[in-house]
């Protein structure tokens, strides 16, 4: 047993912990948990947690169901939520077969799997979410509305704000649980709210994506309010988004960063842009993997709609942030495409697939879009060379279908489920009667 594996078990004795909840993700990005005493983890350690895994949404057929979860010793944390009693603690897990090895459907695995092809390559993949959430004074039920807990607006600083109340306390345990937090403020909608955390490796990101939204839901729980990562609640009110900033690091230098150059930014960024640019179409799909995602995209305020870069540009798909002088390790490039309901193991798998294959084959940027590019013409778009993103889930399925990319860095099994799943969701979407066909056509027709 190795020293990481020890320093848990020890930790378990002196903190009193009860429990032992191993975390995991289907391949739609839900978290899956199961609980284990104590006295169970060293053998959990050794041989796994055996599971159905045709019980999980995207894992196995019925024939071929037993999986086993690993826990990763480097995750462990005391879960910061229960004040009193015993403590709970979690790990996330990797999904292996009964063979040792790797679960073809495990998020968790593809992304390893891609990090391993840019460490080939000499790269380090690095991240920083923005991620934008909206707060509910009541609990889901169909047909009744959503009603956001206040009225304030973008950077609103409210006396006795029930918004800043929940986001002090839901830093505090993240906080609690060695996840750092950056900003937080109140977003342009009514109840929205925006919590930035800390750059981070790529997987240590996705892993703290999925302990936030359990923590803000938790937290919103406690305070009697509902948090939700819907992409697009409201038709009259913004959407949330999960602004992303990127950057490869080549050991302790940042691969993007080039003194002298435009913007600061290196050859090698300006390919990786340019990967991402090429085969944004493809990428929707699992950026964007809802079919709500693209109301939000279509006809959100910031979100962005054809593809495209600019400097400091917010119409734009990608952005090159304003570079900060003596500080060419913070160059980098903002994603603006993702959403928080997205699986961040597989969002970002495919988005470092992208850049790292415009490297690869030398891509070269496009022109930067200088203007709006929501206010131009479909006329002037067009001459600039500016193409939209999908524009529906019907949309990106269908693209995606013809995609190499989303099919070597997601594997074959992964690739073919979300398809399958996502195929699905549009057959049910289209068949649902809406309130507004309802509101517009009983009383005419």
């Amino acid at each position: 047993m190795g020293k990481q594996e020890e320093f848990v078990l020890r930790a378990l004795e002196e903190r009193d912990v009860r429990f032992v909840r191993l975390w995991f993700s289907d391949v739609l990005g839900s978290l899956k948990s199961v609980a284990v005493a104590p006295a169970e983890l060293e053998s959990a350690f050794e041989e796994g947690i055996g599971f159905d895994g045709s019980a999980i949404e995207g894992f196995a057929r019925v024939y071929e169901a037993d999986m086993l979860a690993k826990p990763d010793p480097t995750s462990f944390q005391i879960l910061p939520w229960r004040d009193e009693g015993p403590s709970t603690a979690r790990m996330f897990c990797d999904v292996v077969m009964p063979d040792g090895s790797p679960s073809y459907a495990d998020p968790r695995n593809v992304l390893k799997r891609n990090l391993a092809r840019a460490s080939e390559l000499g790269f380090s993949f690095y991240t920083h979410p923005e991620i934008e959430f909206y707060l509910f004074k009541n609990a889901p039920e169909p047909g009744v509305d959503p009603i956001p807990v206040d009225r304030s607006g973008y950077f609103d600083h409210t006396a006795q704000s029930m918004g800043a109340d929940f986001r002090r306390e839901a830093i505090t345990m993240l906080e609690a649980m060695g996840i750092s937090v950056e900003f937080s403020h109140h977003e342009h909608g009514p109840g929205q709210q925006e919590i930035d955390l800390r750059y981070a490796d790529a997987m240590s990101t996705a892993d703290n994506i999925m302990t936030f939204r359990t923590v803000v839901r938790e937290v919103a729980l406690s305070q009697g309010i509902w948090a939700s990562f819907m992409p697009k609640p409201f038709t009259t009110h913004p959407g949330s988004g999960m602004h992303t900033h990127l950057s490869l690091f080549e050991g302790d230098q940042n691969a993007f960063y080039e003194a002298g150059a435009e913007y600061q930014l290196s050859r090698t960024g300006r390919q990786f842009i340019a990967g991402i640019l090429k085969h944004a179409p493809e990428l929707s799909l699992i950026t964007n993997q809802w079919v709500n995602s693209y109301k939000r995209m279509m006809f959100g305020t910031e979100a962005p709609s054809y593809i495209c870069w600019g400097h400091n540009n917010r119409s734009a798909m990608v952005r090159v942030p304003m570079y900060k002088p003596l500080k060419g390790q913070s160059t980098r490039v903002e994603l603006r495409t993702l959403d928080p309901a997205c699986n961040p193991y597989l969002a970002y798998s495919v988005v470092l697939a992208a850049g790292l294959k415009g490297i690869k084959e030398d891509y070269e940027l496009p022109r930067e879009a200088e203007d709006d590019v929501w206010t131009l013409t479909d006329r002037e778009r067009q001459s600039l060379g500016i193409d939209p993103l999908p524009e529906s889930l019907k949309e990106a399925i269908l693209i995606a279908e013809d995609s190499e990319l989303l099919a070597d860095a997601l594997g074959e099994h992964v690739f073919d489920f979300v398809l399958r799943n996502k195929r699905a969701e549009w057959a049910d979407y289209r068949g649902q009667v809406s309130a507004y066909e309802r509101d517009t056509m009983l009383p005419v027709i």
